[in-house]
């Protein structure tokens, strides 16, 4: 039994007493059917969470061929082309830390950029057969029901008896407003199932530590081992999602241990093995780390500027969910992928009875403290209502909040603080768990009473309006015959290929038409997280030269700018830097005006091959 873990035994949950005492040792007859049992139940569990991840993304399992996240943006891109540049690398002995294959001649640093080495590597099989979309739909699907499952498995073996409890636990986990919206393009933020096991397994650690601390040390070298690998493991899927987490069950530990002296016991007991368990870890992925924050191309976190959560959106459906026909008031998400609250009105009255009724039980107390905290804290810098800044009554002054006392740190400032609400997910089934075992051992011990229907009324109520909906999927564009049929590999002598204009994180679809050539060129531009400027400081794509710049902004107003002799002296500059053997227009809005102004710029005309107007400047530069 885990739950439970401190100096003052006497005051842990009655949850957790309710436990059934798997100690209590079985008969030969009894223990194949106990354990024939639990598993049967665990694969129906198991097979209900896949059933809804792969009905979640049925119309991106159906046209793995082209079809596209609609709310994904440029993510779907981005990731695919992450598995295809790790395949790529694998087979081609490539470097697996930097690459000049996007921001060229500059190149990025892929430990600084969410690669999810720890998906790519051993899926670069499926990637290289059937194609990095399949890769990326199997991380989705995989990320969401193992989420789930995990929960499942944790709240199923270490707080309630009943397996239906659980899985109301570990659904509510795995297919949370928050984890839908991820699903449309945030692939490691949808990939959890590692984390409640690392909490369980440091709890764990720190319990058995304190019941067998003496005069020395406890060591638990084994145990050590396990937590390191998974940590390093979680490392290579996502770093942020592992950072909050590591923050939010921090703040979850001080809140259920309380007082200064179990806080102290308990780190002074489990330190040992915890500071071995970090040296496994470090020494898996220290060489990484420093890469990440030390290598080429590496950059310093700055902010993300005002990214918190909206006041509002607490209590609004999600879109992607069965209630989004009730729900009210603007849309106030940062965009369709950050919807990290949306918990619905009816979840949090529910909540906030669950938390009146059960706050004598201190993992229902810890549960709701780290809850509200971390929530406050996802609002961001300044308080936002309906999607407008508030002030003081009288004043102009903005509401602070209380992320404003710690979004300048590092590495906290390189957070979306959005996301910090997502550690009121767990938090938030605990309670659900509780009560449900609660309700289940009512209707066991005295039948079907008021009390037991009024909770599963009222629970049915709460959680069928989150109920997932299907990710919606359009058609991808295909790619031009150009890339598609290696035309392109007659146009490359070395140097890189100069889309007009440059790919940027508004725009990324020719990191797809550099997948389909097989990684025949080096692009100039690209999305990615880079440096910017002298200062280094984080931001999306490469830092502009003044020719992408131009061509971005003939791109959007459709007018030829007057070419002169600075203006083409600038571009053979820019021409020279980026080592340009071929500029490509391929076919888009206003390129007639690119098309023209690309003319004016080299002085020469481009060619139409293969659906794509070209400008071989081999010649030139």
């Amino acid at each position: 039994m885990v739950i439970g873990w401190g100096t003052d035994r006497s005051e842990q949950d009655r949850s957790a007493v309710a436990v059934i005492d798997r100690a209590q040792p079985e008969t030969v007859e009894q223990r194949p059917t106990h354990w024939l049992r639990r598993a049967r139940t665990d694969l129906v569990v198991a097979g209900s969470y896949l059933s809804l991840a792969v009905f979640v993304l049925a119309g991106l399992w159906s046209n793995t061929g082209s079809g596209y996240l609609s709310k994904s943006d440029q993510d779907q891109t981005l990731y695919e082309w992450f598995y295809a540049i790790t395949a790529h690398n694998l087979t081609h002995s490539e470097n697996p830390f930097s690459t000049q294959l996007q921001n060229y001649p500059d190149g990025i640093n892929m430990m600084a950029n969410t690669l999810m080495y720890g998906w790519g590597v051993p899926f670069t099989p499926i990637t290289l057969l059937f194609g990095p979309t399949v890769t990326f739909v199997a991380a989705l699907t995989f990320g969401l029901f193992g989420t789930a499952f995990a929960w499942y498995w944790v709240f199923s073996r270490e707080l309630v008896s009943s397996k239906f409890a659980a899985a109301v636990g570990g659904a509510f986990c795995g297919f949370a407003p928050a984890m839908i919206a991820h699903t449309n393009g945030h692939a490691n933020f949808v990939f959890l199932m590692l984390l409640p096991l690392i909490a369980v397994r440091v709890i764990k650690m720190a319990r058995y530590a304190e019941d067998n601390v003496g005069s020395g040390p406890v060591w638990q070298p084994r145990a050590a081992v396990v937590l390191g690998l998974l940590v390093a493991l979680q490392l290579t899927l996502g770093e942020e999602p592992l950072l909050i987490f590591a923050l939010g069950f921090a703040g979850f530990a001080l809140a259920y241990l309380r007082t200064p002296r179990a806080i102290a016991f308990t780190a002074r007991a489990a330190a040992p093995s915890i500071l071995l368990a970090a040296l496994v870890t470090l020494t898996l992925t220290g060489f990484g780390l420093w890469w990440q924050f030390a290598g080429p191309q590496s950059y310093r976190f700055v902010g993300t500027g005002r990214v918190g959560n909206d006041i509002i959106s607490l209590f609004q459906f999600s879109p992607e969910s069965a209630g989004a026909m009730f729900s009210f008031g603007p849309d106030v998400a940062i965009n369709p992928t950050e919807e990290n609250t949306y918990f619905g009105w009816p979840l949090l009255l529910l909540m906030a009875v669950v938390v009146y009724r059960l706050w004598h039980e201190r993992i229902v107390r810890a549960a709701a403290v780290v809850g509200v905290v971390f929530t406050a804290l996802s609002m961001g810098i300044v308080m936002s209502f309906d999607g407008v800044l508030r002030f003081r009554e009288g004043e102009y002054s903005m509401i602070p909040m209380p992320w404003l006392a710690f979004g300048w740190i590092p590495p906290l400032n390189g957070m979306i603080e959005s996301r910090l609400a997502m550690v009121a997910i767990p938090a938030i089934a605990i309670g659900l768990v509780l009560c449900t075992q609660r309700a289940i051992d009512s209707v066991r011990t005295s039948g079907v009473t008021r009390r037991s229907v009024a909770w599963f009324g009222a629970m049915a109520f709460a959680l069928l309006p989150l109920a997932p909906t299907m990710v919606p999927v359009t058609e991808r564009p295909a790619t031009p015959a150009f890339f598609a049929e290696g035309t392109v590999r007659q146009y490359i002598s070395g140097g890189s290929l100069v889309i007009v204009p440059p790919p940027t994180s508004g725009d990324a679809i020719a990191l797809r038409w550099q997948i389909d050539a097989d990684f025949a060129f080096p692009l100039v531009g690209g999305y990615f997280v880079g440096p910017i400027g002298e200062t280094r400081e984080s931001g999306y794509g490469a830092d502009p030269r003044s020719t992408a710049t131009l061509l971005m902004l003939v791109r959007k107003t459709n007018i030829v700018p007057v070419i002169d002799d600075a203006r083409r002296a600038q571009a053979m500059a820019d021409l020279r830097y980026w080592g340009a053997d071929v500029l490509v227009l391929p076919p888009s809005h206003n390129d007639d005006a690119m098309r023209r102004t690309v003319d004016g710029l080299l002085g020469m005309p481009g060619k139409q091959v293969d659906g794509v107007w070209v400008w071989d400047v081999r010649d030139l530069v």
